[in-house]
């Protein structure tokens, strides 16, 4: 769909509240023709894990076991693989993501929750530690949510899904 539609799409849905996100989601990405597209699922992203208000993990991977693994944001070189986008796209990546893994992974939750207003809605939004980024939600249906991603400085939005695990 076009970033258009994705908006119109964000705009038609409900708000989320916060107790609706507490437990672990699968992700996968909409595809809008963001720079972002392709990215995550490059590098194995699983989904997220609300604890409660104060406690998220907020990028799960999956290693080769099926074992998930929380990844410290920070450590994540945003920026550049925006940059790198092309190359990135490849299995190679989601390797290169299990090799690194030590250096990336947190036991610690790297996010927390609060309701704040997007496009003139009240709802549910992941804000990151450490990084310029809110993930504002709503709610496609009790077990799946559409996510937008603001990351301060990107032109676009990025947009993603949650489905309940």
């Amino acid at each position: 769909m076009s970033q258009q539609e994705a908006l119109a799409l964000c705009d038609a849905l409900p708000s989320v509240d916060i107790e609706t996100l507490t437990g672990l989601w699968r992700g996968s990405e909409v595809s809008t023709n963001h720079p972002m597209d392709g990215l995550l699922a490059a590098c194995g992203w699983y989904g997220k894990e609300f604890i409660d208000r104060d406690n998220v993990h907020p990028l799960l991977f999956a290693d080769r076991r099926g074992e998930l693994f929380a990844i410290d944001p920070q450590r994540l070189p945003l920026s550049m693989g925006l940059k790198l986008r092309f190359f990135l796209r490849t299995p190679l990546t989601h390797r290169a993501v299990l090799l690194l893994r030590i250096l990336l992974q947190t036991r610690r939750t790297r996010a927390r929750v609060r309701m704040l207003e997007y496009r003139g809605k009240l709802s549910a939004t992941m804000i990151y530690d450490n990084l310029p980024i809110y993930d504002t939600f709503r709610l496609i249906d009790h077990n799946t949510l559409l996510g937008i991603m603001d990351y301060k400085g990107m032109e676009q939005p990025f947009f993603f899904k949650l489905r309940r695990v």
